[in-house]
């Protein structure tokens, strides 16, 4: 088991009286986490196995049964602990869990795992409301995978994560690696001749799979289209238009397909910052996937270092991006925004902590100036009482201040 930052607070958590739901994109590692968390499970349901789904689809009362077969709490016998993993693809099953948790809070502890909120809001799956703990896992942040190489001090994180990781940490990595292969914990363990295939796999068999599975998708060649150049256009702003002339389907159709992709955790929309002091602000959302190398493979990119070297800044700003929200998300407070107005101040992350803004740039060099800082001085000169500093980052070695109260950070010390 390595380390996974979530480790310590879901810990924590788990041991507070509610159902607890673990929400996350495949292969981010919630099984995994979860069995170290809870080895001690008295009953474990996996609906990703298809014998396994085809019983509880058949008859979700069948928990009802398992769990009341269980022996009855004592004082000295703890409530048994009961996970479903890939808790979705049964929605009945909520409302078997909610049953057996208002019957007897103490006897069964429940926690339940997720890759899609698409099927459960679809069918009006009961939440649990006032009964349940949401918890979302994703792709590895840099404080559970370190720099390859690491040089020099930084003047403090743009967004700390406080806390500590439970050692040992996954296997260092160049930013390189990262913007080739992403952050899948699997990925980052996975040998370097074997990763492209894998993701490919991802990208492909997984998303069908899951798609045609849960008929979320009637026609899959307008949606594979769509896919494509959903990933080749990530970190761009959203071009309804013509994303739905080019995939052969409508504007109102590719929206869907959108919010499909944020409900299968596989990618985040990235609202226009809408405090600007200037008029005219383009307002039309960026589209973010949540794992550059599943984008890459999604984009029917070859997977290696030549593509992104080929045109590095766009995908470094991606991963910027990414490595942000993430964080936020861990969190709990705060969103991520972005700034840009017809006039031509671009701002390329705004990270919105309510009573605090941090506009953020990403920068493909290692030798930073003044004139990479130009745009969030003013940004910062526009709102004084809510933004006192601004951050660049980039390859730098180590931190300088580049401009009144810019600073320019090394990736790994964003």
């Amino acid at each position: 088991m390595y380390g996974r930052w979530l480790a310590r607070p879901l810990r924590t958590a788990l041991a507070k009286p509610y159902v607890h739901v673990l929400f996350g994109a495949r292969q981010t590692g919630k099984s995994t986490l979860l069995r170290e968390l809870v080895p001690e499970a008295d009953l474990w349901i996996d609906l990703s196995h298809p014998g396994e789904r085809s019983r509880y689809l058949a008859r979700p009362e069948r928990l009802i049964e398992q769990c009341e077969a269980l022996p009855t709490a004592t004082p000295r016998r703890r409530g048994h602990i009961v996970v479903i993993d890939e808790a979705q693809a049964v929605p009945a099953l909520f409302d078997a869990v909610q049953y057996l948790y208002d019957r007897d809070r103490a006897r069964w502890r429940f926690v339940l795992s997720g890759s899609s909120a698409r099927k459960l809001r679809l069918t009006g799956a009961n939440l649990l409301p006032g009964r349940s703990l949401l918890h979302r896992l994703y792709p590895l942040v840099t404080a559970e995978r370190p720099a390859r190489v690491q040089a020099g001090t930084s003047a403090g994180k743009i967004l700390p994560l406080g806390g500590e990781i439970d050692p040992p940490p996954f296997p260092p990595a160049s930013l390189l690696e990262r913007l080739v292969w992403g952050d899948l914990p699997g990925i980052a363990l996975a040998p370097t001749a074997d990763r492209e295939e894998v993701l490919r796999s991802y990208a492909y068999v997984y998303l069908e799979e899951e798609l045609r599975r849960e008929g979320l998708i009637k026609d899959w060649a307008p949606f594979a289209r769509f896919l494509r150049l959903a990933a080749l256009e990530s970190g761009k702003m959203i071009n309804y238009a013509k994303l739905a002339k080019d995939a052969g389907t409508s504007a109102p159709t590719v929206k869907s397909h959108y919010q499909l992709l944020e409900d299968m955790f596989i990618g985040v929309r990235l609202e226009a910052f809408t405090g600007s002091a200037r008029k005219q602000v383009l307002e039309t959302p960026r589209f973010l996937f949540f794992d550059l190398g599943v984008r890459h493979a999604a984009a029917d990119l070859s997977v290696t270092p030549d593509t992104v070297l080929a045109n590095p800044g766009p995908v470094f700003e991606q991963w910027v991006g990414i490595e942000l929200w993430k964080r936020l998300q861990y969190r709990g407070r705060g969103r991520l925004t972005y700034l840009r107005t017809k006039g031509g101040l671009e701002v390329d992350f705004v990270v919105d902590l309510g009573d605090r803004l941090i506009p953020v740039e990403a920068k493909w060099t290692d030798n930073p100036s003044r004139d990479d800082a130009r745009h969030l001085v003013a940004f910062l000169s526009e709102r004084p009482r809510r933004s006192d500093s601004g951050f660049v980052v980039c390859r730098c070695p180590r931190a300088q201040q580049i401009a009144p109260n810019v600073t320019a950070i090394p990736w790994w010390a964003m």
